[in-house]
């Protein structure tokens, strides 16, 4: 019931329109009650008593009635139709929009195509418990009541043996929908599964075909889709049984009604038309409880879906500001880096004791092995991940102090792997800054190399690169990127390998882009190639994430350390 009342918090801006949805629900519902009393008149009234008046009275009365139901029904499905979808388009909004405050952590832990199914697959099934589930609830509510208080006008005597059955059937309900919500849940986990495997599968097109794991990827995917399938059927083996269940009990009523009522008919304390007439509400009260049984099951299923999209609007980011954090004004560019430990698993140090001081406009190189802690630097300079302990200063405000928004304004990132969106190249340049003249955007596009190229394409800035930039070559990406970066105007850059995929013709393109980009800047540059880093104002060597060497190129070299090593390796590989 709280899963199902926060949904109904949802409703809170739409509850005028909800109010009349049931009033027309209700109405609507009441116009077939009418037709069992039309039946008792018909046999008692004009059958019996050769009533003409009667008979055009009931007749005038079903047209005017069914009419009325008409335009009650329109109201409600209109109505309801109207909440449900504002109702999931604001979930599914609070969903993304929490989804987006999530820190990078929270993703790191869970497939993307899991997520795209809490939006998608989980929000779309919470129309049925808000659309589908709740007019029929209200509706057959009311015919079951209704119903109900008609039969004890006509009979309280057979009402009360018709109600010998009711307190079975709710424990029968009450037992099956524990069942029917865990074995929802199930399904929707197995859908989300499938949508995973569909999201890996078709974005790494490229390598399965590369690797011709096209079969592979089949057998990967049907066992997801068997699984699937078990879920779905286990689902189905209890609803399939809930149904009949609650329609053999309800049968059971119903014969108790026929035959105490044939006896009350014999003896005269019921008329034929009476009994017809308490039959078919008897009916209207068995099917009623028989599609709330139903609608009980389908309920259980959004529910399900409700807790998986209620567990992620739940989930706290585990970087969070402080109540009291300020906007970080303009910045020059310094960094320090007191005593940092970091980690990313419980006892596991990927930073150990990391101590920096890196001036406005310097430029710092970060190498070393693979695993040495490079891009963990990187990723807590505009704090992805809090420290275990230790501080990181930009101009000597802790970076804790400040709101993320300020902090990550003034902090650009140029990673290996450039990300573009589906788009045109305009609006990927001018993701940068949204404010930003087109005049801006052209010039950050030369400064970054990259307008002759654009230039030569077939329709300029407006062209469209596909998903992630597929129509580019690595090298016009990542020029893109850089243009991005540039038009954004950081105070602080880090370059985390930016040129490592590139060949050596577009390697020496993009780094003079980048040379472009970091003049005036503090620039953080991880490179695995030394060549690209030979200039900097100090080198910063890591192993086993502690800092094991620093100081220039020569000054490196002179140590004959780990660095040496490194150099030695790549330019005699070069050579």
């Amino acid at each position: 019931m709280n899963t199902y009342k926060r949904l109904l918090y949802y409703m809170k801006p739409y509850i005028s329109r909800l109010c009349v949805a049931i009033v027309c629900i209700i109405f609507a519902a009441l116009a077939n009650l009418y037709v069992p009393w039309v039946l008792k008149d018909v046999i008692d009234g004009v059958l019996a008593q050769k009533n003409m008046r009667m008979l055009n009275t009931i007749a005038i009365g079903i047209v005017v009635v069914f009419f009325l139901r008409g335009i009650f029904y329109y109201g409600q499905t209109y109505l309801m139709s109207y909440i449900a979808q504002r109702v999931i388009i604001d979930i599914r909004e609070d969903l993304y929009r929490h989804l987006q405050k999530l820190s990078l952590a929270y993703y790191e832990k869970r497939k993307t195509g899991t997520i795209m199914s809490y939006i998608t697959n989980d929000v779309s099934a919470l129309q049925v418990a808000l659309v589908s589930s709740m007019v029929e609830i209200v509706q057959e509510s009311a015919i079951l009541l209704g119903s109900l208080g008609t039969m004890f006008f006509l009979h309280w005597k057979l009402s009360l043996l018709t109600l010998i059955t009711m307190p079975v059937i709710a424990q029968a309900m009450k037992v099956f929908g524990k069942k029917l919500k865990k074995t929802s849940f199930v399904m929707q986990e197995r859908i989300a599964d499938i949508t995973s495997v569909l999201q890996e599968t078709i974005s790494s097109v490229r390598v399965v075909k590369t690797f011709v794991r096209e079969d592979y990827e089949i057998e990967r995917f049907k066992v997801q889709n068997q699984s699937n399938f078990r879920a779905q059927m286990k689902n189905t083996q209890v609803m399939a049984t809930l149904t009949p269940v609650v329609e053999f009990l309800a049968a059971i009523g119903v014969t108790c009604i026929i035959w105490y009522g044939g006896v009350e008919v014999v003896n005269g304390r019921l008329s034929a038309g009476e009994l017809v007439a308490f039959l078919v509400y008897a009916v209207n009260l068995a099917n009623p409880v028989k599609r709330l049984s139903r609608l009980f099951g389908d309920v259980q299923k959004a529910l399900a879906a409700a807790e998986r999209v209620f567990e992620v609007l739940d989930t706290e980011p585990e970087i969070k500001e402080k109540a009291s954090a300020i906007q970080l004004p303009t910045i020059d560019g310094k960094v320090s880096f007191k005593n940092v430990i970091f980690e990313y698993k419980p006892n596991e140090l990927a930073l150990n004791n990391i101590s920096l001081e890196v001036k406005a406009g310097q430029m710092i190189a970060i190498v070393g092995p693979s695993g040495a802690g490079k891009s963990t630097i990187a990723n807590l300079i505009p704090r992805f991940y809090d420290l275990k302990s230790g501080k990181i200063f930009i101009d000597d405000v802790d970076i804790t102090d400040v709101t993320l928004d300020s902090l990550r304004q003034q902090i650009g990132i140029v990673p290996q792997e450039t990300v573009l969106f589906n788009g045109s190249i305009y609006d990927n340049i001018l993701y940068g800054d949204l404010n930003a003249s087109k005049e801006q955007v052209i010039a950050a596009t030369k400064a970054a190399n990259a307008h002759e190229f654009i230039m030569a394409m077939p329709e300029g800035y407006d062209s469209q690169i596909g998903e992630r930039g597929a129509s580019l070559s690595g090298g016009q990406r990542q020029r893109i990127a850089i243009a991005r970066a540039i038009l954004k105007n950081p105070r602080i850059l880090i370059l985390d390998e930016a040129t490592s995929a590139l060949d050596t013709e577009s390697e020496k393109i993009v780094q003079v882009a980048l040379d472009k980009l970091m003049v005036g800047r503090t620039s953080f540059v991880i490179a695995h190639r030394l060549s690209t880093v030979l200039n900097a104002d100090c080198i910063i060597v890591l192993e086993k994430g502690k800092i094991v060497e620093q100081g220039t190129h020569k000054e490196l070299l002179q140590l004959n350390g780990l660095y040496s090593s490194l150099s030695k390796i790549q330019f005699n590989n070069h050579d």
